[in-house]
C-alpha cells in the first residue's frame, strides 16, 4: 500500500490526511507544538506508524509524498520574532518602510499608530546611486556606501540582508553589484535581491516584499532543515512539498529562496480543497470557511478559480506576491470571551491556543472561550470529545463562564454562553462578506463549504445569518487544507512591469516577455521533476483606465497573448471593472493601461482519488446513537435532539434538523431550519428544508 500525507500545522492542532491508493483515507489531529513544529510533524507521523504496528521508518518505505503547510513564517511576523534584518536602498527613500504609500490607514482615528517596521532605522542603510524609470544609470553605484553598511551589519550581528533599489524592476545592474559584495562579506548571511522576488514597479509594495523575505528567510530556513533532517533520520526517500500562498505547492529548496511565498501557507489548502468538494455535485462557484482552535478563515472561488490578490498584507505590511485572497479573523475554538470598557461581550481575537487551551480542556486554561460555550449549550459531547480521548471538564467550564461573562453582565449561564456564540457567529459572518461582497459577490449565491474541528457546530448560524441556503461539510472538515495540500499543483508565479497603453504595447517586446517568464517556469518545474506535457501556463495583465489609482488582474487566453489581440482584452476588462468598482467608462472610451504582466506556471500533480459509497437509502436508523439536550438559539431553548455517528452515515442518507453529526475530530450542529443528505462521496449536504428537490438533482445526477 502506498500513501500520501497532507499536514496542516495549525496554532492549536496539527492536521493530517493519510490518503491511500485505493481512495480510502484516515484522518489525524495531533497537540501543535509552537516552540518546534517539526516535532508535532513527526508525532503525528509516528501515530500513522503505531495504527499499523510497524516502525515509523518501515512506514514511510510506503509513503511517495508528503505536503506540508506551515505558520512559522506567519508567527514569526504577527509576533515580531523574524531575522535581524539590514536593508540597502537608494539615498534618500530608505524611510518608505515607515511611510509606505502616503495613506493613513484609519483617517479620522487621533489614537491611529503607523506600523512598525521589520527593519530598525539605523540598520536601513542609503546607497548613492540611481537608475531612471526605464533602467538607465543617472549615477553609478557607489560600493564604497555598500562596503561600509555590509561592516555595520557584520558588527550589529545582522542574519539577513535586504537590498531594492530605485526602479531596478527595469534593471537589476545595481543590485546585483551590491548583492555580490554582500556575499563577498557576509557569505553566511540569508540575502534577498528585490529584482529576483519582485520585479515590478511601486517602490514600496517591492521594498516591503523584499524586506518581509529576508525577516522570515532564516526562521524558514531553519525550519525546514530541521525537518528534512527528522525525515532524513527516519529514511525518507519521497517528495516533499510546501504549501505556497498561492494555492500552489512548491519544492523546500524554492521555499527556502522565496521564504515569503510561505506567509499564507496554512490556509490555502481550503480554497484548492473547496474546489474538488463542490465539482462533485456540479457547483462552479463556493466560499469556503475554516474554523480551527485559533483563527478563520473565508475565502471565495467562482468558475472553479480562487480569487487572487496581489496587494494583501499581513500585520499591516504589505506582501505584493500572488496569495489567495483568504480573509482571516481571529476566530476558533480557543477564542477568548471577555467584556470590554464599554461593558460589551466581545470573543477574541485572543485565543488560549493549545496551551493551556480552553477551561474545559482541564490542561490549566482560566479564561472563557468559545469551546466552553459550545460545551455547556449541548453542542459537544464531554465524553466524546476527540473520540473520547480528551473527557472535557463541563464543571470548570461553567464556573468560569459564570465568573468571567454570566455575573459581570447579570444574565444566566445559558445566556451567557449563547451570547459568546453568538457574538462569534456574527464575526465570522462579517469576513464571509468581506470575502464576497468586496469582490462584488452575492455569498447568497454561493454554496458555503464548512471545515475546521469547530467550523460544522457554527456553520448553520453564519449561513442564516447570511442568507446562505446550502452548505457541504466535507467528511474531512477538520483536517480540510490538510485535504486541499493534496490536491494541489505546483505553481511558480511570474511578473514583469510594462507600463503602456493598451494601443501602444509593441507586440515583439509583449510576447517576448511572456516567452521570458515561461522559460523561467519550465525550468523550474524540471527541476522539481515535472514533466513538459504537464505544465500548464496562466497569463494575465494587469489593467486600468488612464490615470486610475488601482489595477485590475485580468486572466486573457494564451491566444490573444500570440495573435496580438488587444481589443479582445479591452473588451474583456470592461465588465470585470465594472462588477469590482461598480461603473465602466468603455462608452466614454477612455484609454486603458498595461501595468504588469503576470505568468503563473502550473505543474499538474497526481491527486488522490475520491472513492464512491454504495447507495445506502435514506433511512439514517443505523448511525444513530442517543438523543441529547441541546439549545436551539433562535427558539432559546434546550430540547432533546438525536445524535448521530457521522463515520457511519452513507451516501443517500438523509436527516432531519435538528440534529448533531458526531465524528472522532468534529462534530456538526444542525439547527432546525436545515435537512442533511450524504452524497456518493460521504460529505455532507446541509440545506434549507425548502430546498430538498434541487439538492437531490445535484446528488443523484
Amino acid at each position: 500500500m502506498k500513501y500520501k500525507i497532507g499536514i496542516d500545522v495549525g496554532g492549536t492542532f496539527t492536521d493530517f490526511l493519510l490518503a491511500m491508493e485505493d481512495g480510502t483515507s484516515q484522518i489525524y489531529k495531533v497537540l501543535s507544538t509552537p516552540d518546534d513544529p517539526s516535532i508535532a510533524t513527526m508525532n503525528g507521523i509516528g501515530e500513522m506508524a503505531a495504527d499499523r504496528h510497524i516502525t515509523v521508518e518501515e512506514f514511510l518505505r510506503d509513503v511517495t509524498v508528503i505536503v506540508h503547510g506551515t505558520t512559522v513564517t506567519t508567527n514569526a511576523v504577527l509576533t515580531y520574532r523574524g531575522a535581524k534584518t539590514g536593508l540597502l536602498t537608494t539615498t534618500g527613500v530608505r524611510d518608505a518602510l515607515e511611510m509606505r504609500r502616503g495613506i493613513r490607514e484609519e483617517q479620522y482615528n487621533n489614537r491611529y499608530q503607523n506600523v512598525t517596521p521589520l527593519v530598525e532605522r539605523y540598520l536601513r542603510r542609503p546607497i548613492t546611486g540611481r537608475l531612471d524609470y526605464k533602467g538607465d544609470e543617472l549615477e553609478p553605484l557607489n560600493l564604497h556606501d555598500v562596503r561600509e553598511a555590509v561592516g555595520l551589519f557584520q558588527a550589529e550581528g545582522v542574519e539577513a540582508v535586504a537590498i531594492c533599489f530605485m526602479n531596478s524592476f527595469a534593471q537589476d545592474l545595481h543590485e546585483r553589484a551590491a548583492a555580490a559584495l554582500v556575499q563577498e562579506m557576509m557569505p553566511d548571511a540569508y540575502l534577498t535581491v528585490s529584482h529576483d522576488i519582485l520585479p515590478s514597479i511601486r517602490f514600496y509594495d517591492r521594498v516591503s516584499t523584499t524586506v518581509l523575505n529576508s525577516y522570515v528567510g532564516p526562521i524558514l530556513k531553519y525550519y525546514l532543515k530541521s525537518l528534512t533532517a527528522k525525515l532524513a533520520a527516519v529514511r525518507y526517500n519521497g517528495v516533499l512539498l510546501i504549501m505556497a500562498s498561492n494555492g500552489g505547492v512548491i519544492s523546500p529548496e524554492v521555499a527556502i529562496e522565496k521564504a515569503a511565498l510561505t506567509l499564507l501557507s496554512g490556509p490555502a489548502g481550503g480554497p484548492v480543497a473547496g474546489i474538488a468538494y463542490t465539482e462533485i455535485q456540479g457547483y462552479q462557484d463556493c466560499i469556503t470557511v475554516d474554523m480551527g482552535g485559533t483563527s478563520f478563515d473565508a475565502a471565495l472561488i467562482k468558475n472553479r478559480t480562487p480569487f487572487v490578490t496581489t496587494v494583501g498584507e499581513i500585520n499591516r505590511l504589505r506582501l505584493a506576491l500572488p496569495m489567495l485572497n483568504v480573509v482571516t479573523i481571529g476566530a476558533g475554538g480557543g477564542s477568548i470571551g471577555w467584556i470590554d470598557e464599554g461593558g460589551l461581550l466581545r470573543m477574541g481575537p485572543q485565543s488560549a491556543g493549545a496551551k493551556p487551551g480552553p477551561v474545559c480542556y482541564d490542561l490549566g486554561g482560566t479564561e472563557p472561550t468559545c469551546t466552553d460555550a459550545d460545551l455547556i449549550l449541548g453542542y459537544l459531547d464531554q465524553d466524546f470529545f476527540a473520540g473520547g480521548r480528551m473527557p472535557l471538564n463541563i464543571d470548570r467550564a461553567e464556573q468560569a463562564i459564570r465568573d468571567k461573562i454570566a455575573q459581570p453582565l447579570k444574565m444566566d449561564l445559558y445566556e451567557a454562553a449563547l451570547g459568546m456564540y453568538h457574538v462569534i457567529n456574527v464575526n465570522m459572518a462579517a469576513a464571509v462578506r468581506e470575502v464576497s461582497i468586496t469582490q462584488g459577490q452575492d455569498p447568497r449565491d454561493f454554496p458555503l463549504v464548512v471545515a475546521g474541528g469547530a467550523g460544522p457546530n457554527h456553520s448553520c448560524m453564519i449561513a442564516l445569518e447570511l442568507e446562505i441556503p446550502v452548505l457541504v461539510i466535507p467528511r474531512e472538515s477538520s483536517i480540510f487544507c490538510a485535504a486541499g495540500m493534496l490536491m494541489s499543483d505546483l505553481k511558480h508565479d511570474f511578473v514583469r512591469s510594462y507600463p503602456v497603453r493598451l494601443n501602444d504595447i509593441e507586440p515583439r517586446r509583449f510576447t517576448g516577455v511572456f516567452d521570458e517568464m515561461k522559460a523561467e517556469g519550465v525550468s523550474l518545474l524540471k527541476k522539481e521533476h515535472i514533466p513538459e506535457d504537464k505544465v500548464r501556463f496562466v497569463y494575465q495583465l494587469d489593467l486600468r483606465y488612464v490615470k486610475q489609482y488601482h489595477e485590475v488582474t485580468l486572466e486573457v487566453p494564451e491566444e490573444s497573448v500570440y495573435a496580438g489581440d488587444y481589443q479582445a482584452m479591452a473588451a474583456a476588462f470592461h465588465p470585470v471593472h465594472d462588477k469590482l468598482f461598480g461603473y465602466s467608462l468603455k462608452d466614454q472610451g477612455t484609454p486603458i493601461e498595461l501595468i504588469n504582466m503576470r505568468l503563473t506556471a502550473v505543474g499538474i500533480t497526481n491527486k488522490p482519488k475520491f472513492l464512491e459509497q454504495e447507495f445506502a437509502g435514506s433511512d439514517p436508523s443505523s448511525a444513530f446513537k442517543k438523543k441529547r439536550r441541546v439549545f436551539l438559539p433562535l427558539a432559546r431553548s434546550m430540547a432533546e435532539v438525536p445524535v448521530y455517528d457521522a463515520h457511519k452515515l452513507r451516501f443517500g442518507h438523509e436527516i432531519i434538523g435538528p440534529a448533531v453529526l458526531e465524528q472522532v475530530n468534529t462534530t456538526a450542529f444542525v439547527t432546525p431550519e436545515y435537512d442533511v443528505m450524504v452524497d456518493r462521496f460521504g460529505s455532507f449536504t446541509v440545506y434549507l428544508k425548502d430546498r430538498a428537490d434541487e439538492i437531490k438533482r445535484r446528488i443523484f445526477t
